[in-house]
């Protein structure tokens, strides 16, 4: 199947577009050894979002794509990357509507029910007196005969149910596949976004920016001042846009290994519902066979004894087998899709990124307001100095 993972990222201006163990110690002092010294925890280093995670093709597109960037066009600063930021959203949504609209517990229904039909296989017997039929000649065959075909019917049905959900499962393993891979672009695109955005408000800040800025303070006319801070208030909104680009691509980073988890999910039930199809139900048929042809054996051979305990291990070992299977069904359907462990680390992680956006829009803020401080004190000297040259 090919794909999307064959495809470059795009990137458009228009919205519309797409430890090895410790060596033992051997002494011949009084001295115990010394201990060893404590390792220091290794901390986890900072990603710098930067063109080193790009390759040679992608560096030379985000240079030519940053040039064509213009920060003082509010409209583009307004939908700058926002064609990659929808495609995120439409992936995170379709995620949640597959795992809305799936009910594993169906599975886990229906594997309970083979168990049982299973389990509750000559039950009838046993309450009359299995070992009754034994000793009969001729009704103790004819008994296990339509005992047999009428829980194979219902094991063949449940079977069938268990094909189903395999099917369906299996379907979802391979959509998860094209999924992840559509994440994996949307990542590599809201990067590219994020570093030709940087690139390019670098240049605007080191360049046009500094030249409004010498020119302003060299005319001392209004209208320079003001053509400056415009341009320091849109390269500050393109800033913030950028920001927005590095949330929507942390969730994009998030979604890829919560896409594998899901899928592992599925593939661990599709690996149950194998197990039951193509071992536990054949078993259960061999199993029916053995304990036939043991009744012929008994007739043949008139081996009384040695048929009835043939029987009662055959009954032991599947009362054992069923206990065992009944127990690891039960286990695996009352098992969570997801850890809560999980989903504490993923709100943990939430938080801590909706402290650290409050802090840098707090931080903002207040260089925005010694900004503002400082173009009063700046017009101010400008004023002082005119008057001056008017005297």
């Amino acid at each position: 199947m090919s794909g999307p993972d064959n495809q470059m990222p795009q990137l458009t201006l228009d919205a519309s577009e797409l430890a090895k163990a410790d060596t033992p110690t051997l002494t011949l002092g009084a001295e115990p050894p010394a201990a060893p010294a404590a390792v220091e925890e290794k901390k986890p280093e900072p990603v710098q979002i930067d063109e080193s995670m790009l390759t040679e093709a992608e560096r030379k597109m985000v240079d030519e794509f940053s040039k064509k960037i213009d920060i003082s066009d509010s409209q583009l600063v307004l939908q700058y990357g926002s064609a990659a930021q929808k495609s995120v959203a439409g992936f995170s949504e379709s995620a949640l509507a597959n795992v809305r609209n799936k009910d594993l517990g169906e599975v886990g229904d229906t594997l309970t029910n083979l168990v049982v039909e299973l389990k509750n296989f000559g039950q009838e017997e046993e309450e009359k007196g299995i070992f009754g039929f034994f000793k009969k000649a001729g009704s103790k065959m004819e008994t296990m005969k339509v005992q047999y075909t009428k829980a194979e019917v219902n094991v063949d049905k449940i079977a069938r149910e268990l094909e189903q959900h395999q099917v369906t499962l299996m379907k979802d393993i391979a959509m998860f596949d094209q999924m992840y891979e559509l994440n994996l672009k949307y990542y590599k695109e809201l990067t590219m976004y994020i570093i030709a955005g940087k690139k390019r408000l670098a240049e605007v800040q080191s360049g046009q920016l500094e030249e409004l800025r010498q020119k302003a303070e060299r005319t001392g006319a209004q209208e320079d001042a003001q053509a400056y801070n415009d341009l320091v208030q849109m390269c500050n909104r393109f800033e913030k846009k950028l920001h927005d680009l590095e949330l929507t691509r942390m969730v994009s980073i998030q979604m890829g290994p919560q896409t594998r988890m899901l899928q592992n999910n599925d593939t661990l039930m599709v690996e149950k519902i194998q197990s039951s199809l193509v071992n536990t139900i054949p078993l259960w048929k061999s199993q029916m066979v053995l304990a036939l042809g043991l009744e012929n054996s008994r007739k043949a051979t008139a081996a009384q004894s040695a048929v009835t305990n043939a029987t009662n291990e055959l009954l032991k070992k599947n009362a054992e087998m069923l206990k065992m299977g009944t127990i690891a069904t039960a286990k695996e359907a009352e098992r969570s899709i997801i850890d809560i462990e999980t989903l504490q680390h993923t709100n943990q992680q939430l938080i801590s990124t909706l402290d650290e956006v409050i802090q840098i829009q707090r931080d903002g803020a207040q260089k925005r307001r010694a900004a503002e401080v400082e173009l009063g004190r700046i017009e101010g000297e400008l004023r002082q100095k005119l008057m001056e040259l008017r005297n």
